[in-house]
This record gives C-alpha cells, structure tokens and sequence, in this order.
C-alpha cells in the first residue's frame, strides 16, 4: 500500500556558523538543531565555483579500507534545499554584520 507523503517541514534553531580562513571554497563549519528535535554539527560551507551561492557538504566517516560512510546527510533535495537556503541566509547576516562592524572601526 502506499502512502502519500506530506511534506515536512524543515526549521532550523541554534544555526551556528564558524567561519574560517576560505580555503579552496571552504568558508566556514556550520552546525544547527533540526525542528528542535536533532542536532546536525560539522557541515562544511562551501562558496560554488562560480561564485554565485553556496553549497553544503556533510561528514563521512573513511573507514580503515577506504570506504568513505556517509555520517549523515538530507535524503531528498527539498530538504537539502530547505537546509541551504536557512544557513545560507544566517551566513550572509553574519557576513553583511561584520562588514559593518569593521566600517564603524575604519570611520570611527
């Protein structure tokens, strides 16, 4: 039998973002809670090649013989989306903030 499936909802709290030194488009580590029910930590953000947005990669485990695990990571790109437009929405607040912290240093 099969059964629709609603769409979840995803919402994100407790976004925090380090940011690094960009590294080969790495630009920070990211971790959050997921609709206050499952914490999600050591994501990478990474800027797109083109320069235009953002892209998420999740952890994996190499084992001892090679085999890269996935640790965790979304299962459908709605939700992968969902995640992404969330983060990346809190890095470009934290960004646009410390851009006008250092002007208020340099004008004041």
């Amino acid at each position: 039998m099969k059964e629709s499936i609603k769409k979840m909802e995803i919402i994100l709290s407790e976004i925090e973002i380090i940011p690094i030194k960009p590294r080969n488009g790495l630009l920070a580590f990211v971790s959050f809670v997921i609709n206050k029910s499952f914490y999600v930590g050591d994501i990478a953000l990474y800027s797109l090649l083109s320069g235009k947005g953002f892209r998420l990669s999740y952890p994996i485990k190499i084992l001892k013989n090679g085999l890269r695990v996935n640790c965790f990571h979304p299962i459908n790109s709605q939700v992968a989306e969902d995640i992404e437009k969330q983060v990346t929405a809190t890095y470009l607040k934290l960004i646009e903030k410390v851009k006008k912290k250092k002007e208020e240093v340099t004008d004041g």
